[in-house]
C-alpha cells in the first residue's frame, strides 16, 4: 500500500474529532465519536510519539526534511505499476514501461545528474523484470485502491498498493522497493496488511485473507495466510492503539506541547527521521542521513569507486 493517503485532510479531521470528543464527553447521552486513522497514523504513534506529535498535531507543522532518493524511487516504482495497467495490451511492453519510467521519473534527492540516471535505468530494468513473472492478461481487482473499516471504537482507512483474484479470493499486495527483503514473517506481523485485509473482505463481502509483500528489485514475494481470528486479534491490536491516541490527542488539544504524552523514542531510526532538526533527543543518536543513503549502488556507481 502507498503510504500517500490524505494525511493532511485526516489532520483536520483528528483535530476536530479531539475537540468533539472532550466536548462529548459532558453530555452523558452523547456517543463518543469513532476514532478517525490510518494504519501509518498507527504506527507513527508506535515508532515515536514526538515523531507523532509533530506530523499529525503541531500547528504550524515544523518544518520536513527534503524528500531523500529512495523516497522517489519508490514513489516511481509504486506510480509505475498503477499506470502499467491502464495501457492498452499491445503496450504492456518493456518499451511501454520504460516510457512509463520516463515520464514518472522524480528527480529528487540524488547525489547528481549521474546518480539519478543510474537509477531511472535501474527501475526500469527492476520493474520490467518483475512484470515479466506476473500474468499481465489477468487485470487486478484494484489499484491504489481505497478501503476502510469500522468497529465499535475506530474507523480506519488506507489505500491498496494492488488487489488480485485469485480463484474466488481477494489477495493484498504491497510493494516494497527498499534495500531489505521482507520475510514471511513481515508480511505475517505486519498491522496495515492484516487491517487492509479484513477492511477487504467487508467492503466486497468475499473472502480476504492472503496478504502478500512483493519486493520489486528483487522480484521476492513473501506472504502469509490469515484465519478469521488472526485478522481479529489485528483489529483488536489497531484499537488498542487507537485508544492511546485518543487519549493522546485530547491531551495535546488541551496542553499542548506541554503534554507529557509525547516523549520521544530514540533509536536507529533518528538517523533518518524527518523532523530530527526538531528533536535534540533525535540528533544525539548519530549524524543525519544523507539524501542518498537509502539507495544501494548501481553497477555504474560501483565501478566509478573502483
Amino acid at each position: 500500500m502507498t503510504g500517500a493517503t490524505s494525511e493532511t485532510g485526516s489532520q483536520v479531521v483528528h483535530g476536530a474529532s479531539a475537540r468533539m470528543g472532550a466536548e462529548q464527553a459532558t453530555f452523558a447521552d452523547m456517543p463518543t465519536p469513532l476514532y478517525v486513522a490510518s494504519p501509518s497514523r498507527l504506527l507513527a504513534w508506535l515508532d515515536c510519539p514526538r515523531r507523532y506529535r509533530m506530523q499529525y498535531l503541531d500547528r504550524p507543522r515544523p518544518q520536513a526534511r527534503p524528500q531523500r532518493a529512495h523516497t522517489s524511487v519508490g514513489i516511481v516504482t509504486h506510480n509505475v505499476l498503477r499506470d502499467f495497467w491502464d495501457l492498452p495490451a499491445s503496450e504492456r511492453t518493456p518499451a511501454g514501461v520504460a516510457e512509463l519510467v520516463r515520464t514518472s521519473w522524480i528527480d529528487v534527492g540524488f547525489r547528481d545528474p549521474e546518480q539519478s540516471a543510474a537509477w531511472r535505468m535501474r527501475v526500469r530494468e527492476a520493474v520490467t523484470d518483475y512484470l515479466r513473472r506476473t500474468d499481465r492478461d489477468r487485470q487486478p481487482v484494484g489499484l491504489e485502491r481505497s478501503v476502510s473499516l469500522k468497529t465499535s471504537t475506530m474507523a480506519v482507512s488506507g489505500r491498496i498498493d494492488r488487489l488480485d483474484d485469485r480463484d474466488g479470493e481477494l489477495v493484498v499486495v504491497d510493494y516494497k522497493t527498499g534495500r531489505a527483503v521482507p520475510t514471511d514473517d513481515d508480511a505475517r506481523t505486519s498491522l496495515p496488511l492484516a487491517l487492509y485485509a479484513a477492511a477487504t473482505a467487508r467492503v466486497f463481502r468475499r473472502p480476504c485473507v492472503r496478504v502478500e509483500l512483493h519486493h520489486v528489485p528483487t522480484g521476492t514475494v513473501t506472504a502469509h495466510e490469515h484465519t478469521p481470528e488472526s485478522l481479529e486479534r489485528k483489529v483488536a491490536e489497531a484499537e488498542s492503539i487507537a485508544s492511546d491516541l485518543r487519549r493522546a490527542d485530547a491531551d495535546f488539544s488541551e496542553v499542548g506541547v506541554e503534554s507529557t504524552r509525547f516523549a520521544p523514542r530514540p533509536s536507529s531510526l533518528c538517523t533518518w527521521c524527518d523532523f530530527r532538526a526538531h528533536c535534540p533527543e533525535g540528533q544525539a543518536m548519530g549524524p543525519e542521513k544523507s539524501d542518498w543513503e537509502g539507495l544501494e549502488p548501481t553497477a555504474y556507481e560501483t565501478r566509478d569507486a573502483s
